[in-house]
């Protein structure tokens, strides 16, 4: 038995290196191939950049017949499939982006077996008339990337992919592996009840990402905030900004330009032709920043994304896992920065509570608030809490982290709480965050003089706490459970029952520990951009030369810069120096078609700039 194994095995190793140009399985590819090539299917959780995509397409080179890959990202499927033309994969891809002569062509080439990999939306795959095609077809597997998306706990749900089950049924001698970089517990156990893959072995690799810098600010101005961030961190890097509303996505990329980056929107408010010509020039030239909504992102397998900053609280951990996880792919370092307010907290919890769902999901929406909120306003690790909520234990503090790397102060905010809470029982629960702030602070304001809380015994007793002070000291309350919001959208404050302890002079309150406000950080000494940074000086002029080479080359073929070969090949390049086929051949990414088609110029660069 294990020398049947071994020899697809063999196989495989030779197709990573001679085709792919890596000596090295990582994580479970080895057994996940291996699964999938003797014709057993999978559950695959691996981080983004972890590489998925080779577990399904190494098999697909070894297996007979052509293997369909499920994906739902219609604008992606070119650029997939462009990087493996250059690997020499024959690969093609089926949407409605195709004239209706290239799809005939394309099916009927499907049909004479000349594809390794076809790629295809959920929605394309159950057509009747593409289900007719692929019964007469040897399909070597189907595999369902982005899996997560038949959770309706997920945060990209596509009803589409709760029937793909029928894949099971209809073609049940085809492995099937699904793929997904995010899935809690919940989100696992329901994508094997929805895809029937009762019987699929289940490969979960570690949801760490240590390339990644965690920093979680508290705000003032929260686009100075970001400046500050890019220019100290990230000037001439791309990098992805999320912003909550299309009007924020517009006015952030806006203002960014006028500050000298070249930055572009992203929302399902632009036309179709914008939003491709946006998301192709972000993915094809080099150092631009993309300001979007939640609307982009899924699928973008861009390696040199070096940061992704989010102006707003995301709605829920797997969310920000997610997006944060478009940053650095290729393994080098990066930041996942954000940014928020106490609106932020509040707004969160109205879009749970008036939405129109059923209770239980409310429910479970609420506590992945609740979690949100409590990363966000964690003393301690938060690399450990965020593994924590994916079931994952990391022993020690990451050390790449906000608080590893400056451990916030904390302060005993009893008093302050007690302040506040008895400002917002004796004004009977009926105002807002900044109306009690103002009654706190004692404002000379004709709105509070009306209503006679000025004569309060809450009136100016929180003048030792500035606004923004008091803004911080809010949000934690609301995130720590001793305050809640209106449900009618109002911002109005309430109290909990976790409040009245607090309040209530004949009982011991607890202590309340806060965080104290983070100040801005004096301006650094501004870096390199990050796809430098690794780089001794001497053999930087080099890697500008080969990234200049292959923008030339990228071009010339219409294809993203990164097919021909990523900033991680083009560095270890820079730093060997190869000038011999073998040489060349032993950088990893470069593998024999590449060789052959770049070898000698990219060689014929370094001879003539070394």
């Amino acid at each position: 038995m294990g020398q049947h194994l071994e020899k697809p095995l063999e196989q495989a190793r030779h197709i990573l290196k001679s085709t792919f140009g890596y000596d090295n399985f990582r994580h479970h590819q080895a057994e996940i191939i291996n699964a999938l090539i003797n014709g057993h299917d999978a559950l695959t959780l691996m981080p983004t950049g972890g590489g998925k995509s080779i577990c399904y397409q190494i098999p697909a080179l070894i297996r007979r017949g052509t293997a369909i890959v499920i994906s739902p990202l219609i604008a992606l499927m070119q650029d997939q499939v462009d990087a493996l033309k250059q690997l020499g994969i024959k690969a093609a891809f089926l949407n409605s982006t195709l004239r209706p002569t290239t799809q005939r062509e394309i099916e009927q080439d499907f049909l004479a077996g000349s594809f390794d990999l076809l790629y295809m939306a959920p929605e394309r795959l159950l057509n009747k008339h593409m289900l007719k095609l692929i019964d007469q077809c040897d399909i070597a597997l189907f595999a369902i990337d982005e899996a997560h998306c038949v959770s309706q706990w997920g945060h990209d749900f596509r009803k589409e992919y709760q029937q793909l089950s029928m894949l099971h049924t209809r073609y049940p001698r085809v492995p099937r592996i699904a793929l997904t970089a995010t899935a809690d517990q919940r989100t696992r156990s329901e994508i094997i009840e929805q895809l029937a893959l009762q019987k699929a072995s289940v490969f979960v690799n570690s949801f760490d990402r240590p390339n990644i810098n965690y920093a979680i600010a508290e705000t003032g101005n929260s686009r100075d905030a970001l400046w500050r961030f890019i220019d100290e961190n990230h000037a001439g890097d791309a990098g992805i900004v999320y912003c909550l509303t299309r009007k924020n996505v517009e006015a952030t990329a806006e203002w960014l330009n006028k500050k000298g980056h070249t930055a572009l929107p992203y929302h399902a408010g632009l036309s179709q032709d914008v939003r491709s010509r946006n998301q192709q020039r972000f993915l094809r030239e080099d150092g631009l920043i993309i300001v979007a909504t939640i609307a982009f992102g899924m699928g973008i397998d861009k390696p040199d994304v070096r940061f992704v900053a989010h102006m707003n609280l995301p709605k829920n951990i797997e969310s920000y896992y997610q997006e944060t996880g478009r940053a650095g792919r290729d393994g080098t370092p990066s930041d996942a920065w954000m940014t928020y307010g106490l609106k932020d907290v509040i707004n969160l919890r109205l879009f749970t509570e008036n939405s129109d769902a059923e209770e239980q999901f409310k429910r479970v929406m609420f506590q992945k608030t609740d979690a949100m909120l409590g990363l966000c306003e964690l003393t301690s690790c938060r690399r450990q809490a965020l593994l924590a909520y994916f079931g994952e234990t990391l022993e020690q503090p990451c050390g790449n982290c906000d608080n590893c790397l400056s451990p916030p102060e904390t302060w005993d905010a009893t008093i302050a709480a007690q302040k506040a809470l008895s400002c917002i029982y004796r004004t009977h629960e009926r105002f807002g965050t900044q109306y009690v702030i103002n009654i706190l602070t004692g404002k000379d304001d004709e709105r509070i003089q009306h209503n006679g809380h000025d004569k309060l015994s809450t009136f100016d007793i929180g003048g030792e706490h500035s606004g923004a002070e008091w803004r911080g000291i809010f949000r934690q309350l609301i995130a720590h459970g001793y305050l809640a919001t209106d449900t009618e959208g109002y911002g109005v404050l309430k109290l909990t029952q976790k409040a009245w302890p607090l309040l209530k002079r004949n009982e011991t309150p607890q202590t309340v520990m806060l965080r104290k406000l983070r100040k801005p950080s004096k301006a650094k000494k501004k870096k390199a951009a990050a796809s430098i940074q690794a780089l001794p000086p001497q053999d930087q002029e080099l890697f500008e030369a080969l990234r200049t080479l292959r923008t030339k080359l990228a071009k010339e073929q219409n294809v993203p810069p990164y097919v021909i070969f990523p900033d991680k090949t083009l560095t270890e390049m820079a730093i060997v120096k190869p000038v011999t086929e073998s040489q060349m051949l032993d950088i990893s990414g470069v593998g024999e078609t590449k060789l052959s088609r770049y070898g000698k110029v990219f060689m014929n660069e370094i001879s003539h700039t070394d």
